[in-house]
């Protein structure tokens, strides 16, 4: 038995991050490893661990980060248990573990641009701050002094933490995102009743975004696109400037074929209903929402970023798009008139995802415990 305390601002269903770490807590609670949580918010659903709350601000970013930096760190001290495992630079404390799910400095290298859901001057200057802070916290925490290994969720962003933080190049490895093949699945019933709840016919196709930081992502050329693609319909899943997105659609024409869907609690049936995802995106790690379409037997188009380039292969199980909307439509026009490659695409993407599991995650994470204890 491993005794592991897992520290995290959130840890829940709803998040990429939070997800990640409830299905990385389940496996080991259910390996029989004793498990400690330290995070601000934690919905483990019903399993049965320690859980200490980082009490404090969720937002501004720039009162919430130094805070829970603080008082995490107070709390590591108090009741770590074994080995600690941090996502991310949020605590002050040398730990055995970092989990890096976002590399501040490889998204600025890449000009990602800010992470800001508003384009009010008030907003970007908070976004730049924010953004400052992340990578001095970076900075600080990504040292041989501060943790004995760094694990990265893609080959992309390891390579990241090895340029921008040499110190600890010889201390990365890599464990991607996983998923749960059998919630997201492909379901002819569930692809149905969905679109007959959206008010769409079996046979349009449909296109979806999924996702916050809608500019970062990329759903301004993604709604641009479908100007040029009259037989796509694009759902939109998540929180973002809606106001301003709904605009651009009237802008190109195309709101009446530009579905909001809102926050959607429970993703599995709209990527049921779905024929790809879209992410032209300009920076991610090892995102969730590309693992869970394919293993929903979708073809995804996206921008060739980390985590993207590990699942899919260009022009089998997906395509790589440029981050403009001409690009987009190219290949939302070509699939359009060739359903059947659609399909193979799907299927060689389910295929690809199906080696995800969350239990071949937790055990190699089992692996790197039983490595860093020996």
């Amino acid at each position: 038995m491993t005794s592991v305390t897992i520290v995290a601002n959130d840890v829940g269903p709803n998040g990429g991050m939070e997800r990640v770490l409830l299905e990385l807590i389940k496996g080991l609670a259910a390996a029989g490893d004793r498990v400690t949580v330290i995070a601000r918010t934690c919905d483990l659903q019903g399993i049965d661990v320690a859980f200490h709350r980082v009490p404090g601000p969720r937002r501004p970013f720039v009162v919430a980060y130094p805070w829970f930096f603080i008082a995490a760190g107070m709390l590591v001290r108090r009741h770590r248990d074994g080995l600690v495992q941090a996502t991310g630079a949020i605590v002050p404390n040398r730990v055995d573990i970092v989990s890096v799910h976002f590399c501040h400095r490889g998204f600025q290298s890449k000009g990602g641009g800010l992470r800001t859901s508003r384009g009010w001057p008030l907003f970007r200057l908070h976004a730049r701050i924010a953004a400052a802070m992340s990578r001095i916290g970076e900075s600080f925490c990504y040292r041989p002094s501060r943790v004995s290994t760094v694990v990265a969720v893609s080959r992309g962003v390891a390579d990241e933490l090895r340029a921008y933080y040499p110190a600890i190049a010889d201390a990365v490895v890599v464990i991607p995102n996983g998923v749960d093949v059998d919630r997201f699945s492909p379901s002819a019933d569930g692809r149905a009743d969905t679109r007959s709840k959206l008010g769409l016919t079996n046979d349009a196709l449909v296109a979806l975004f999924v996702g916050g930081d809608w500019e970062r992502k990329g759903l301004a050329v993604a709604i641009d696109a479908l100007a040029e693609s009259p037989q796509w319909i694009l759902l939109i899943a998540g929180a973002g400037d809606q106001k301003h997105y709904v605009a651009r659609a009237k802008r190109s024409g195309v709101a009446d074929r530009t579905y909001f869907l809102g926050q959607v609690a429970d993703t599995a049936p709209i990527f049921q209903a779905a024929d790809l995802l879209v992410l032209p995106t300009a920076y991610e790690a090892d995102p969730l929402v590309a693992i869970e379409a394919a293993a929903g037997g979708l073809a995804v188009l996206a921008t060739p970023v980390n985590g993207i380039v590990d699942l899919i292969q260009d022009s089998v199980s997906g395509c790589f798009i440029e981050r403009d909307a001409a690009s987009i439509s190219l290949h939302l026009q070509r699939l359009a008139s060739d359903r059947q490659a659609l399909a193979r695409m799907g299927a060689e993407a389910r295929s690809a995802a199906a080696a995800r599991s969350w239990r071949s995650v937790v055990e190699l994470h089992r692996a790197l415990y039983a490595t860093i204890r020996a």
